[in-house]
Formats: C-alpha cells, sequence, structure tokens
C-alpha cells in the first residue's frame, strides 16, 4: 500500500515522512536485457456493466466480519508488513526505487536491476476536507498465487482522509487476505481475513464476473478521530464490521485514495515483475467509489479525487503488457493485461 506516502497536485503519495516519497523518486537502472515497451496512456472508457449493483451505503449496520481475527505474527506476513511500512516510509536506497505520482507527471521508463524492488501505485487521491467517509466495491482473485517474499501486491487498497485504517487487499507469498491496516494505533494490520470459501460466500455476490466485495469506512467521531470499517455481507443485507479505532492519523497523509500498489523485483529470466506473470489473468478493478460529506454520499468525481497520474508507464510497474483504465469520472478504474 503506498497506502502511501502519496501527494495530490504537488502530491504523489508519501508516508510517514511520506512527502518525501512524493517529492523525490530514485532513478531506475537500466536493464539492458529487456527491450521495454512504449508508455501506455491511462485510457478513458465507460464503465462496464456489473451484474449486481453496489450496496447502498445506508443499509443496516449490524454484524461483525466472520472469519476476521488478530493476525498471528509469523515470518511471511511480518515480512509482508514491514515492505508495507517500509514503502509507506519511503525508505531510499539501492533495494528501493519509489515513483512520484503528481497528476499529469510521467515517470522515467527504466528498469531495475535485479534484487532491487519497485514501488508504485495508481489510482485516486480523494482530497483533503472533501469527505469523512470513503466506500468502494473491489475485486479479489483467489487464483492468482504470489510466489516470492519480495514481491507483494495491494490492490485495490483504500483509505480516508486522516481515517485510522486503510482497507487492503493484501496478496502475498503466505496468503490472500483482506487486511484492517491500524493507522491510529499498532500501525500494521490489526485484522486479517483469508480470501477463501467463506469471504466468497458472505461478501462476495456470487452472481457471474469477477469476485468482489463492497468496503465502507466512516467517521463516527470527529472529535475523537473515532472511524470504523466495514464489509458488506450480501447474505443478510447488512454492513458487517470489520475494525473500528481512534486517535492519531500517523500516516503521515492528508489525503485519501483508492488505488492499485505493487511492491515488485524482476524476474532475471524475463526482466518483468513476478507478478506481470503470476497476475496475467487478473483484473484489478475498484468501482462505485463515493465519498461522503455532510452526511451525503457521492461519486468520487475529477473535482474531490484526481488521478495519481494520468499518463501511468508500465514498464515502470515492471510490466509492459499492463493497462490503466479509466472506467469512470474518478469513480471506476481497472488494471489489467
Amino acid at each position: 500500500m503506498n497506502s502511501p506516502g502519496l501527494r495530490t497536485g504537488s502530491r504523489a503519495r508519501s508516508r510517514s515522512p511520506f512527502t518525501a516519497l512524493a517529492l523525490a523518486a530514485s532513478a531506475l537502472t537500466a536493464l539492458v536485457t529487456v527491450t521495454l515497451a512504449a508508455p501506455a496512456t491511462a485510457t478513458a472508457h465507460p464503465a462496464a456493466a456489473r451484474t449486481t449493483p453496489p450496496p447502498s451505503p445506508t443499509a443496516p449496520h449490524t454484524g461483525v466480519v466472520a472469519g476476521a481475527r488478530t493476525p498471528a505474527r509469523t515470518p511471511g506476513r511480518a515480512h509482508a508488513v514491514r515492505t508495507f511500512l517500509a514503502g509507506r516510509r519511503a525508505v531510499s536506497g539501492p533495494a528501493w526505487t519509489h515513483h512520484p505520482r503528481i497528476p499529469g507527471s510521467r515517470p522515467t521508463a527504466s528498469a531495475p536491476r535485479a534484487g532491487q524492488v519497485t514501488h508504485n501505485w495508481w489510482g485516486v487521491f480523494p482530497q483533503p476536507g472533501t469527505h469523512d467517509g470513503i466506500m468502494a466495491t473491489h475485486t479479489v482473485d483467489p487464483s492468482y498465487k504470489v510466489t516470492d517474499a519480495d514481491n507483494v501486491t495491494y490492490a485495490p487498497t483504500t483509505k480516508a482522509q486522516n481515517s485510522c485504517m486503510e482497507v487492503v487487499t493484501a496478496y502475498t507469498n503466505t496468503g490472500n487476505e483482506i487486511w484492517a491496516w491500524d493507522w491510529c494505533g499498532t500501525v500494521g494490520p490489526a485484522k486479517t481475513v483469508p480470501i477463501d470459501g467463506n469471504f466468497l460466500k458472505n461478501y462476495t455476490p456470487g452472481q457471474g464476473g469477477p469476485a468482489a466485495y463492497s468496503v465502507q469506512m466512516v467517521q463516527d467521531d470527529a472529535a475523537a478521530n473515532r472511524w470504523s470499517a466495514y464489509l458488506y455481507n450480501y447474505r443478510t443485507a447488512a454492513w458487517d464490521l470489520l475494525f473500528q479505532q481512534s486517535g492519531t492519523d500517523q500516516s503521515g497523509l492528508d489525503h485519501g485514495w483508492d488505488m492499485f500498489e505493487i511492491y515488485a523485483s524482476p524476474n532475471p529470466a524475463t526482466g518483468e515483475g513476478y507478478y506481470c506473470t503470476e497476475a496475467r489473468n487478473t483484473t484489478f478493478d475498484s468501482s462505485a467509489v463515493q465519498l461522503r460529506s455532510n452526511g451525503a454520499w457521492k461519486p468520487a468525481s475529477p473535482s474531490d479525487s484526481p488521478w495519481t497520474d494520468t499518463n501511468p508507464d508500465p514498464n515502470a510497474f515492471l510490466c509492459p503488457p499492463l493497462k490503466f483504465v479509466q472506467a469512470g469520472a474518478n469513480d471506476h478504474w481497472t488494471v489489467h493485461q
């Protein structure tokens, strides 16, 4: 997640001193053996029709997410957590490269050496002062298997401005999970939910097309900055509580995000990120992105949720076939090959 240190306008996402991430990006070392494809402009297409409409943001909030647990500290998850947190904090050095995402800018097209990890992201950044709640419908792919511990895909991942949590679709080599990342307390995954048969049965509509779950984050108490994160239960037609927290957001960012995010190293055999092959048949999609302001929900729009980059370069994501689709007016995006 560079859930990240992003910045808008002047902002490319940057964490804990995340401002650094938005303002300074390390140049990637050219990989001589790989011929890079030309940069691909994000394409604007009409939003694809969905079999099931998004849930109502005002549906009852009554249950608790089945399968949610306080995560055990395992070596694999701990590695993924460190990777995530390091990216948010804009770690620099020979093992990392970061790409600023200022709207309208384009990164340099070059590739990292074997052993380096590239951190990159693309999506929308809901702006400060525009919302006190966010919701979206995110696809999940249980068949996507990550093989390398240094390669993780957090996509889609979303956070409201100053919210105490980020809800992440986390693909790691220890398994696929939904994370509620605590930004106001432990600064780590406070709740995890395995993307298994029970999750799919309860939290995806199961009516054809890619599996997708809906997430909502709302501020319950402005004075205490108390936030609640929910997943929509299609069996009960109600929102189930995933995680609740209050306090001070420690992300270091004053905006929100809903985005595709990767940490990737190049496969020496191809020069592309491992995920480029492993997720070849996976579609990462976030639709029905909505913001709450003054008690009312409305679709994210160009005025309040600018794209992180209007011309993303797939080479900067170590995946030349990658396509970035602006499927709606800033309330729907798709990344696929």
